[in-house]
């Protein structure tokens, strides 16, 4: 049985790289997405397990400290992290796993595993990224902005990536990434 491919998409917050993986993952069932644990409080309509493991800040850095993780980041005042057993199981099942972090965690799993593919999901435009915040209402101004100077840090590693997929039109970024799958299990 041929062993999955590790795939980290990364990009800012209000990239879209939820809305683009949600797609792709409905057309492939060979793709596994793994759920990132995060001390951050549940938005409304998310549920622990589904969207995320949260977890206490104490749990979270006790995992640390076990070294339980295949990558953990402080973004925005919070913890967010990957699991490394559940991955690993997955790809030995013959799944292609989907991590979807922050530019930091994506660094640290470039280093732990360079054979991950690894994908940066860019807006349009800082503007266009601007008001895709705004406009989501779950945040005040204030967390709106710290997100915003986090961006700009992270827009410039984009070049460090295997590939940057631009989402200013949806089903063109999902082709796009469709591509990017077909070549690598080619």
């Amino acid at each position: 049985m041929r062993k999955g491919t590790l795939y980290v998409f990364t990009g800012p917050s209000g990239a879209g790289k939820g809305t683009l993986l949600g797609r792709l993952r409905e057309q492939d069932d060979r793709l596994y997405y793994s759920i990132s644990a995060t001390t951050r409080a549940p938005r409304p309509g998310e549920t622990d397990g589904v969207q995320y493991y949260f977890l206490t800040r104490e749990d979270f850095e006790q995992r640390i400290a076990q070294n339980a993780f295949l990558e953990h980041a402080r973004y925005v005042d919070n913890y967010y992290g990957t699991l490394e057993a559940p991955v690993n199981q997955k790809l030995d099942e013959g799944y292609d796993v989907i991590l979807e972090i922050e530019v930091q965690g994506a660094m640290q799993v470039h280093k732990k595993r360079p054979d991950a593919v690894m994908v940066f999901i860019a807006p349009p435009s800082f503007e266009e990224l601007a008001a895709r915040l705004r406009g989501r209402g779950t945040e005040d101004e204030e967390k709106v902005m710290k997100r915003l100077e986090t961006a700009k840090e992270e827009l410039k590693h984009q070049d460090e990536f295997d590939y940057v997929v631009i989402n200013d039109e949806i089903d063109r970024a999902v082709e796009e990434l469709k591509g990017i799958l077909a070549a690598r299990r080619a």
